[in-house]
């Protein structure tokens, strides 16, 4: 959803056209007050000063209603609750400031050469003797806010066991654990979590103590919803049970900066003599601490650090939609689709003039982070994310991404890296090719079987039958080999025994009332199969 911002302009018959808002949406009714300054400002015949109080009017209003919030926080969760309102109100500011598309298509340009470097120029750098003390100046962040609801499953996505019974967290532990036993080092990992994951994640934590991870958490701040039409809080007080189960969102994995720093980590990693975290989303399984990528910057080739890397790779036609950096008014800018003119979007998605995208793989200077965070001014674009409550209510959360702040940090550097450290599972379909033999697991880590003849992924597209864990899980006896396959398109009541084989390109479709049982040890090479086909025990 593209913000519209606020704006005015006169009628040629002089008269004042009303404000212009976000789709749908209607200002709160005004205070008797506001009227005089509306007056006041017409009859000084300025669109801007009209523009102004209503701006002013807005804001007033919100600060009165989350003032009425803050006053319902327990004392133990003041302090930390005003915080998050003071951060919402910031964001609130701003969104109400920003008029118009946050780019200009005219200034994107492509990145200059070098400040995009191929991964294979890192990597022939080497690494040095001393690789122990430069991986003890690292701290690992896994973004672990999101509930694993789109996949039909309860409680924190991080928690779905995706290999061999291992879940998203135990594989992270088990890859730093190696890590630290390999190189004895101590390299802590930390758990960005949101209100939803945080005490389901707690609880599963005690389960880690005996590795050799220190395990930290934090909270991503808790910002309220507001309602599409009066632009105000939907939530009453500071509780998210009952009626206000809705009322409150995570705002997006830009909120790190703000939420690590006042959670006092980041002074604490800093007085440990950590200089770098490695960001990644939980659910991308190739996100794996690259010790190239690390002694790059930590021993930068040109003696200048480097305060933010981010990870991209290859795109193909699967990932047209995702962000992509750019050249903007002199340094690297992550642009998101949101973000594109629609006259320039298909544009955008060209694969030939934009060829890469972002991974959400990022390496960020803590010390970076604490001077950018201490004089406010990491500036990230605000993504507008309008939801439906489940009553009806439509609202907008206010949102910004960890990546969009590439821009604020000097000598900023792209990466563009092997396809495999991006593997995200983001539905079921990318499930099944993580559990496949495909790949092999070794301390934690995924890597490409050697008996697939060829590199890239297959295209893999599951049906709604197969949307939630639990029922895709229930269609397969075993997962298939997969080693020779393409493409895999698997629509309606389809299941399938143990030791079937696919190969090249396979489609199964089971029309409405039909439905195929793939027998067991069944080979499929290069097939369509459709209509109804059921294997019987007798």
């Amino acid at each position: 959803m593209q913000r519209q911002g606020f704006r005015c302009l006169l009628w040629e018959g002089g008269e004042l056209e009303a404000p212009a808002r976000p789709p749908g949406a209607f200002l709160a009714p005004p205070s008797p007050r506001i009227f005089t300054d509306l007056t006041k400002a017409m009859s000084q015949g300025g669109a801007s000063q009209f523009q102004e109080v209503i701006r002013q009017e807005l804001e007033l209003s919100v600060k009165k209603e989350l003032e009425k919030i803050l006053i319902t926080a327990p004392s133990p969760e003041f302090e930390h609750t005003k915080k998050d309102l003071d951060g919402f109100r910031k964001l609130f500011h701003r969104f109400l400031q920003e008029k118009g598309p946050s780019v200009d298509w005219g200034k994107i340009q492509r990145p200059p050469e070098d400040s995009i470097q191929p991964y294979e120029k890192i990597k022939a750098r080497g690494l040095p003797d001393n690789i122990s003390s430069v991986l003890n100046k690292l701290v690992v962040v896994k973004l672990n806010g999101g509930l694993g609801t789109s996949m039909g499953c309860k409680g924190p996505k991080s928690l779905i066991g995706v290999r061999n019974e291992n879940t998203f967290l135990d594989l992270t532990v088990q890859q730093i654990e190696h890590l630290n036993k390999t190189y004895n080092t101590d390299v802590p990992l930390v758990l960005m979590n949101s209100f939803n994951t945080d005490e389901d994640t707690k609880k599963i934590l005690q389960k880690y103590s005996h590795c050799r991870v220190k395990i930290y958490t934090f909270n991503q701040s808790r910002y309220p919803r507001i309602n599409k039409e009066s632009l105000l809080p939907v939530a009453k007080d500071v509780s998210y049970s009952g009626e206000n189960t809705e009322a409150w969102y995570p705002p997006g994995h830009g909120d790190i900066y703000a939420s690590f720093y006042n959670s006092g980590l980041l002074d604490i990693f800093i007085g440990e003599g950590k200089e770098y975290i490695f960001v990644s989303n939980i659910d991308n399984l190739g996100a794996t601490v690259d010790l190239y990528i690390l002694n790059h910057l930590m021993n930068p080739p040109n003696g200048k650090p480097c305060e933010f890397v981010m990870e991209v790779t290859n795109k193909t036609r699967a990932d047209v939609k995702g962000g992509t950096l750019t050249q903007y008014e002199g340094k690297l800018r992550l642009v998101e689709i949101a973000q594109v003119p629609k006259a320039h979007v298909d544009e955008f998605k060209s694969v030939s003039k934009f060829k890469i995208f972002n991974t959400n793989n990022l390496w960020i200077s803590l010390a970076a982070v604490k001077r950018l965070q201490e004089q406010n001014a990491i500036d990230m674009e605000i993504i507008v994310n309008p939801k439906t409550l489940d009553g009806g209510l439509n609202v907008i959360q206010l949102e910004t991404a960890v990546g969009a702040a590439i821009k604020s940090f000097e000598n900023s550097l792209g990466i563009n890296v092997p396809r495999s450290r991006f593997l995200p599972v983001k539905t079921t379909s990318d499930l099944l090719l993580v559990m496949s033999n495909l790949y092999s697991l070794n301390a934690g880590s995924l890597t490409m079987s050697e008996k697939r003849e060829f590199p890239t992924v297959p295209l893999v597209k599951l049906g709604s039958s197969f949307t939630k864990v639990q029922d895709y899980l229930r269609r397969f006896e075993s997962i298939p080999d997969m080693l020779e396959l393409d493409h895999l398109t698997v629509s309606g009541d389809v299941t399938f025994g143990k030791n079937v084989s696919l190969k090249g390109t396979v489609i199964i479709i089971a029309n409405h009332g039909d439905r195929i049982d793939i027998p067991p040890g069944a080979v499929l090479e290069n097939k369509i199969v459709s209509g109804n086909l059921r294997i019987l025990d007798h």
